[in-house]
């Protein structure tokens, strides 16, 4: 019975937080991310101040809370250990990619897909949210470093991993900006793919692109596309 109520007490945090983000996201693409306050948000979420704050530690929370991280660094830690670095981590972003975009061969964009379009319009055109986004980006290097290494790999190692792992991200950025222009009509996990591809060569994307259309066609990440 106790696992059963911290079950439900899990999911209604997870639902208040997706509702409360929802709302902040409608409110700072209609208004403005500086005239939004977190009383404005509060006040749309039927929450008190205080309910937002307990879910998002500040304003730029709200738009680029890292939920993430956790799901690359697993798929990392998951993939064959004698693949080469680009491929555990190359993989591992267009698995998310996918993922949170609700892939499909279908017309339109998910809900899922809409929603991440959103969040990075706000990212690009908001300085406040871009410095938040820088340091999103470091915290997920360092999870995928810590995916790749332990204690006992070796300085060298780290070094060429790290430099690996950031060089990834700056591609994924690269396509999320493209994407974001293009209004998402570009399968996300595409241009990650072909982002990494222009960063480290078709090899050294151990096979990110094929990974990418082997993604779509199997149906994995697949949603039913609103109009």
């Amino acid at each position: 019975m106790t696992d059963r109520h911290s079950t439900l007490r899990a999911q209604r945090r997870v639902e208040t937080q997706r509702a409360i983000q929802a709302h902040a996201v409608r409110l700072f693409t209609e208004h403005g991310y500086d005239a939004t306050t977190v009383n404005d948000v509060a006040d749309a979420a039927g929450v008190s101040s205080m309910t937002v704050y307990r879910h998002f530690p500040t304003k730029e929370h709200l738009v680029l809370l890292d939920q993430h991280g956790r799901f690359i660094a697993e798929r990392i830690g998951a993939s064959p250990a004698g693949q080469s670095p680009v491929g555990r981590i190359g993989g591992a972003l267009i698995d998310w990619a996918g993922t949170v975009t609700g892939s499909s061969r279908g017309p339109g964009l998910t809900t899922e897909a809409q929603f991440l379009l959103a969040l990075l319009r706000l990212m690009i055109v908001t300085p406040a949210l871009r410095a938040k986004y820088l340091d999103n980006h470091y915290a997920l290097q360092k999870a995928i470093v810590g995916a790749l290494t332990d204690d006992g790999t070796d300085p060298e190692t780290v070094f060429h991993t790290e430099v690996v792992a950031s060089a990834s991200l700056a591609a994924m950025h690269t396509a999320l900006v493209r994407w974001t222009e293009e209004d998402g009509r570009t399968e996300l996990s595409d241009l990650i793919a072909k982002a990494l591809a222009a960063a480290f060569g078709d090899d050294g994307t151990g096979g990110a692109e094929v990974k990418a259309r082997r993604f779509r066609g199997s149906g994995a990440g697949r949603h039913q596309r609103s109009g």
